[in-house]
């Protein structure tokens, strides 16, 4: 897609300017490396010693070189075996951080009537404290399996399948759009890596946030420097 710089670090494709927030009723986030700044599953890789092993993984997976990311998933997951609750929570408190501009723009979003969606690849440790953090409406993630205090190295099956990967984050976004009776033209997708791609691919205005070269590529808006909150430079009241 041919893009051209609405303003510096601002990219923009095929969008027609400006936008009005009224136009939109859902935004969906990817949660790793999008919402916030660290990738949850590195993390608690390195709590087990196992952060590069894991974080190559994670890298080739967001790049698109990995095409089977349930898998992908499955081998990091496992990886993980034996890491604790505590070491967890020592994660979401010391490490993870919101991006720059996600709590303004997902307060802007709020504000215009917007519904609020996370969508991620990581999983519901996470999700569900930044849904009560931040006030999210809907949250869709993997469960990690946990005995005794610690991670057996597997996710549990959920009612809707085992795995968040890209196929279930745009159908869980089809899924809102439906719940809500609005069109997914009416819809938001913001994400970084290729497991995004599929939710991204079937809005009204797709968003890449400091994302790969693939996903720079196909989407509508490439914010390539400054916070989440550049979005609403393209937007009107």
């Amino acid at each position: 897609m041919e893009h051209t710089e609405f303003a510096p670090g601002l990219m923009i494709a095929g969008v027609t300017l400006p936008l009005r927030q009224r136009d939109f009723k859902l935004i969906a986030f990817d949660m790793d490396s999008t919402l916030i700044n660290i990738e949850c599953v590195d993390e608690l890789a390195d709590a087990v010693g196992r952060k590069a092993e894991v974080s190559a993984i994670t890298e080739a997976a967001m790049q698109g070189e990995i095409t089977d990311y349930k898998e992908s998933l499955r081998q990091r997951v496992a990886l993980l075996k034996g890491a604790t609750l505590a070491q967890i929570e020592q994660i979401y408190t010391e490490r993870l951080r919101l991006n720059p501009g996600a709590q303004e723009l997902v307060a802007a979003c709020k504000l215009a009537g917007m519904k609020v969606l996370l969508v991620s690849g990581g999983f519901t440790y996470f999700t569900e404290r930044l849904r009560d953090r931040l006030g999210l409406d809907y949250t869709r993630a993997n469960v990690l399996e946990v005995v005794a205090g610690a991670l057996t190295g597997r996710t549990v099956d959920q009612p809707w399948g085992d795995i968040c990967d890209g196929d279930e984050k745009r159908s869980m976004l089809l899924q809102t759009c439906t719940q809500l009776g609005i069109a997914p033209s009416q819809a938001i997708a913001v994400g970084d890596g290729a497991n995004d791609l599929p939710m991204m691919d079937v809005v009204g205005l797709s968003v890449a946030y400091h994302a790969k070269p693939a996903v720079r590529e196909r989407a509508m808006v490439s914010i390539e420097s400054g916070g989440l909150d550049r979005l609403l430079e393209l937007f009107v009241r």
